[in-house]
C-alpha cells in the first residue's frame, strides 16, 4: 500500500527544490538525481609493501550488485605475491583479493583493476509494489554488531526521534532528520571514523564522518525494528549537480572513501539515505560552515532521503570482518588491508602504508 504522507511529503519536497535560489550552485542543475544513463567505470588499486617478514594483503572487491543502480563487473590484477585468491566473506557477501607473498619477497606489490557500471537512483515515494524482504535479509539488517548495538540508549533515542510517527516510512524519515540536525561532521575524524555508535551516544559527543553519522542512523533505525544496512564504498567522479563536496576531486581517489546508507521500506524496498553527506554540505561545500538553511544543504537534506548520485562505487555491507588467514578483524572493509610480520597496518596512513587509488570514466 502506498503511504500517502509519505507521497504527500516527497512530492512537497520536490516542489521546495524547485524554488530554491541558485545562488552557489555555479549553474549545475538541481540536485534532482534520477535513474538514467549507465555510467561505465574502472578503479585501479596499487599496493607497495615494505618491511621485513610474511606479507599478506586485502583489497575490496566491487561485490554489490543492485540491478537498480549499480552492476560490479570483471576484476583482474597483476601481482608477484605466491598467492591470489579472490574470496567472499561468508555472512554479508563482501568481496576481497586475498594475497600472501612468500616470505623475503623483496618489494611485495599488486595491481588491481575492477569495471563496474552506475547510474543515479531516487525512489519514487508515489509508486509501491516492490516484493517483500526475505526473511533471512531482514534478520540480517536488524541486527546488533559489535560497534553497533540495537538496545538501551540506542533504541531510546530511537524511539524518542520517531515519537508520534506510524509507519516505517515515517520513522525512517523522523530518524534521518534527527540524525542531521544532532549530529554534525568533525574535520578531526581520521579517515571515514570508527562507527562507535554507543560510544557517541553516551558521551553525547556527536561529531565524526561517514562511517560513524550513517552508522548511527542505521542502528537507530535498526532498534525500531526496520531493516537497514551501511554500504562502504568510495567516490570516483565529480558531482554533476555542482557539489565541490560531494565528489571525487581528481583521478586520484586515495582518500575519497564514503559509506552510504540505506532503509528497507515495504513496496519501496531498499531506499538511498545519506544523513552523513548532508553534515558534510554543511561542513564543506565552499565556502564552507554554512547555515543548516543554506540552499545547498536545504537541497542536499531534501534529496538525500530517497535518492543519491551514480558517483560512487559500493563495495560491500560487511561488518566485524575477520580478514581470511589473519588473526586480525576490522570493524568494515571499505579500505585496502595488510599486514606484515602479523602486525597490522595502518590502512589510514596511505603514504606510509603505500597504495592509491585512481579511477577513470570509460567513455561509450
Amino acid at each position: 500500500m502506498i503511504d500517502r504522507r509519505i507521497m504527500l511529503q516527497a512530492g512537497a519536497a520536490a516542489g521546495a527544490a524547485l524554488l530554491l535560489p541558485r545562488h552557489g550552485f555555479a549553474q549545475a542543475p538541481a540536485f534532482a538525481p534520477k535513474p538514467g544513463t549507465w555510467r561505465d567505470f574502472e578503479v585501479v588499486t596499487r599496493l607497495d609493501l615494505a618491511g621485513q617478514g610474511k606479507a599478506q594483503a586485502w583489497i575490496p572487491l566491487p561485490s554489490v550488485d543492485e540491478a537498480a543502480w549499480i552492476r560490479p563487473g570483471k576484476s583482474d590484477w597483476t601481482t608477484n605475491a605466491a598467492s591470489a585468491e579472490p574470496v567472499r566473506e561468508p555472512k554479508y557477501g563482501a568481496q576481497m583479493l586475498h594475497l600472501v607473498f612468500k616470505d623475503g619477497e623483496a618489494a611485495p606489490s599488486v595491481e588491481v583493476r575492477s569495471r563496474f557500471l552506475l547510474r543515479d537512483r531516487a525512489e519514487d515515494f508515489a509508486v509501491g509494489g516492490k516484493a517483500a524482504l526475505a526473511e533471512a535479509d531482514r534478520k540480517l539488517y536488524l541486527e546488533a554488531t559489535e560497534l553497533m548495538p540495537t538496545d538501551g540508549i540506542v533504541r531510546e533515542t530511537a524511539e524518542k526521534a520517531a515519537a508520534g510517527k506510524a509507519s516505517d516510512a515515517e520513522k525512517a524519515r523522523a530518524i534521518y532528520q534527527w540524525v542531521v540536525e544532532n549530529t554534525f561532521r568533525d574535520a578531526r575524524t581520521r579517515g571515514c571514523g570508527t562507527g562507535d555508535v554507543a560510544s557517541m551516544l553516551r558521551t553525547g559527543n556527536l561529531g565524526g564522518k561517514c562511517a560513524d553519522l550513517n552508522a548511527l542512523y542505521v542502528a537507530l533505525v535498526r532498534s525500531v525494528g526496520i531493516p537497514a544496512r551501511d554500504i562502504y564504498g568510495i567516490r570516483v567522479a565529480p558531482s554533476r549537480f555542482g557539489y565541490a563536496s560531494l565528489g571525487a576531486g581528481s583521478a586520484t581517489i586515495t582518500k575519497a572513501q564514503h559509506c552510504r546508507a540505506e532503509v528497507w521500506l515495504e513496496g519501496h524496498g531498499w531506499v538511498a539515505t545519506d544523513p552523513a553527506d548532508v553534515r558534510k554540505v554543511v561542513l564543506e561545500e565552499p565556502p564552507g560552515n554554512n547555515a543548516i538553511d543554506d540552499p545547498k544543504v536545504v537541497a542536499a537534506r531534501q534529496t538525500l532521503f530517497g535518492a543519491w548520485e551514480g558517483n560512487w562505487l559500493g563495495y560491500n555491507m560487511a561488518h566485524d570482518v575477520t580478514l581470511p588467514g589473519s588473526r586480525h578483524k576490522v570493524a568494515f572493509l571499505m579500505y585496502p588491508q595488510a599486514e606484515v610480520a602479523g602486525a597490522l597496518l595502518d590502512c589510514l596512513d596511505p603514504d606510509g602504508f603505500r597504495y592509491a587509488i585512481k579511477s577513470a570514466e570509460i567513455a561509450a
